[in-house]
């Protein structure tokens, strides 16, 4: 394994018990040495895990277990009871689970017991039930760790291509007036940080894609790339950012365009993960920038339909895994004290 195995371990919050991120987690470690992942931690209903396999589990209470058990079993710091469980059947208390084993991920990470966070997917549905009033996870843990909601930038990332939509779940009748020229600063700013700090790149190169087709051929097809999207560039570009765009959406995610930038920023949602899900589908992993932890999470949901069948898919999760291990390793180096 790589020196991030000396590490300390990376917090995995398994996610709803009654969803595939108890089989997927479980399913990581098997794989753990051929995709080189440094020691980790399930947090959750250990039941959640023994009811979709039956491999090695050493239960922790300490992340000097997690790195010393790592080897030999599973580590797993069992949380809670949380009832009765079949896979693929929620329940309230399997939900109330899920918040409390997100808060224990959040609390051992901003602590520094752990390097970083990778969090398992839940029911936004079976959440609202218990009374949780927050949008997703994301928003959860920015106001966990002091950080408004807004400066939580999504990321989507691969192995070939990191994209950011400056508008996420809203309907698309609404993202132009949505978007704005402080909103595309605020964005491209904790974007190039993250970048500098996550990723070891020092001198990030941004594209702006535009929200028109055609970048709006000069206002012809539209105003908000003239109107909204060229001030903020000519913004950044004040600032010292490499931020190149409007840019006109359809040909900026052909190989030869897209490989000349670090990040793509995008309009709206579909905008950024329609091609980005073509092209990394199984090992796109979703991050949070902008917070003072290190956050990903394996870019599916709970999946309950196939929950407790064997065949949940645990690329992502290893890609989530692999994926904290480098951006902690990078913001270690980038806040190290130069020599």
């Amino acid at each position: 394994m790589t020196d991030t195995n000396n590490r300390r371990p990376i917090a995995v919050t398994m996610g709803d018990p009654a969803g595939v991120g108890p089989e997927v987690t479980a399913r990581a470690w098997d794989a753990r040495r051929e995709n080189n992942l440094p020691p980790f931690v399930a947090i959750g209903d250990a039941a959640a895990i023994s009811a979709v396999w039956d491999g090695p589990v050493a239960r922790v209470t300490d992340m000097d277990e997690v790195v010393r058990a790592f080897g030999d079993a599973l580590p797993v710091w069992h949380l809670e009871d949380s009832g009765p469980l079949t896979p693929g059947q929620p329940t309230p208390a399997g939900a109330t689970c899920a918040l409390h084993t997100l808060e224990t991920g959040i609390g051992l990470t901003r602590n520094q017991a752990s390097s970083a966070l990778v969090t398992g997917s839940v029911s936004k549905y079976a959440l609202h039930g218990i009374g949780y009033t927050h949008p997703g996870q994301t928003e959860f843990i920015a106001e966990r760790c002091g950080v408004t909601a807004t400066n939580a930038v999504m990321m989507l990332a691969g192995p070939s291509l990191r994209v950011v939509p400056l508008t996420v779940h809203i309907p698309l009748a609404e993202v132009s007036e949505r978007l704005t020229t402080e909103l595309i600063v605020a964005k491209a700013r904790i974007v190039a940080r993250g970048l500098r700090r996550d990723f070891g790149i020092e001198t990030p190169r941004i594209a702006l894609a535009g929200l028109n087709p055609h970048a709006g051929e000069s206002g012809q097809l539209g105003g908000e790339e003239e109107r909204i999207m060229a001030p903020a560039v000519a913004q950044l570009a004040d600032e010292g950012l490499i931020v190149d765009g409007p840019l006109a959406a359809d040909g900026l995610f052909a190989p030869a365009i897209r490989e000349r930038y670090d990040a793509l920023l995008c309009a709206y949602h579909d905008q950024a993960l329609a091609p980005f899900k073509a092209l990394h589908f199984h090992d796109g992993v979703n991050l949070t920038l902008g917070l003072p932890i290190i956050r990903t999470s394996p870019d599916h949901g709970t999946a309950f339909n196939i929950a407790g069948t064997g065949t949940a898919d645990p690329g992502p999760t290893i890609a989530a895994i692999a994926m904290a291990a480098r951006m902690a390793l990078a913001r270690e180096r980038s806040c190290a004290p130069a020599k």
